[in-house]
């Protein structure tokens, strides 16, 4: 846990798996033009034997984004967050995030991953963020990055890099062409995920090539309270989780932080 950075801001950058980075490639990249310090944080580990691997994939490409290793901290390894389950360790995870975030003087940049129905261990640390955030007087700080959602479409498709309209106004950056590229070349540097990067790659390069665009939306504790979209959510479609459930558990966590 960081001590002494009182002196230098900080942009922070919270992903709930270890490749979730990929939606915030040139936002890292822009922090550090701008002379902050980027610090990330990774709330859950891989299961069955892949969390050191996860790892050091994820610190290889943070490393070629100019992200020194000892600004990376993996909590959910600490804290024995499996990935997929961060919905059922809100306490330790939010006790976690609300210290790490509070130990920085100087707190410029929050991103954290968008509300929209992709993964339920996505909106759940969104939710857990926000509301840690606004307690910290940070909230304004504070953009949200879109990874999948399956906004207006049927089982088993999804969109990548796609901000939901609910999530309010997008501020777009265009990716120059040599950005492009080497972005998605950063996108193949995670052998362990290989199964879900064959899904994904091909919609990352369509989205390189067709828009080439950074996206980023600001946040807000009332949107917490809605669903993420309409009709069923991704995590919804691949049987891993249900709103209804989400929505208990993060109230029922809100509650108990009183």
């Amino acid at each position: 846990m960081p001590t002494d950075l009182a002196k230098r801001p900080v942009a922070l950058f919270l992903f709930a798996h270890q490749d979730d980075e990929f939606g915030v490639f040139h936002a890292i990249e822009q922090c550090r033009l701008q002379g902050l310090r980027v610090c990330c944080a990774y709330l859950t580990h891989g299961a069955h034997g892949s969390a050191a691997r996860r790892n050091a994939e994820s610190l290889a490409v943070l490393a070629q984004l100019g992200v020194d290793q000892a600004d990376v901290h993996f909590a959910g390894d600490q804290l024995g967050i499996v990935d997929a389950s961060l919905p059922q360790h809100l306490d330790a995870a939010g006790a976690w995030l609300s210290s790490w975030i509070a130990s920085y003087g100087q707190v410029q940049h929050i991103a954290v991953t968008a509300w929209e129905g992709g993964h339920h261990d996505h909106d759940a640390l969104h939710f857990i963020t926000v509301h840690t955030a606004q307690r910290l007087g940070l909230l304004a700080q504070v953009r949200q990055y879109a990874l999948y959602n399956a906004h207006r479409l049927r089982s088993p498709w999804f969109r990548v890099l796609s901000p939901l309209a609910a999530n309010g106004a997008v501020e777009r950056a265009r990716l120059p062409w040599r950005a492009r590229l080497r972005y998605l070349r950063l996108c193949l540097s995670y052998p362990s995920q290989r199964m879900t990067w064959i899904g994904l790659f091909p919609f990352v390069l369509l989205h390189y090539l067709l828009q080439g665009s950074q996206t980023l939306q600001a946040a807000s504790t009332a949107r917490t309270a809605q669903r993420p979209h309409e009709g069923a959510l991704y995590y919804e479609h691949r049987r891993f989780y249900r709103w209804e459930q989400l929505q208990r558990d993060t109230q029922d966590w809100l509650a108990r932080l009183g």
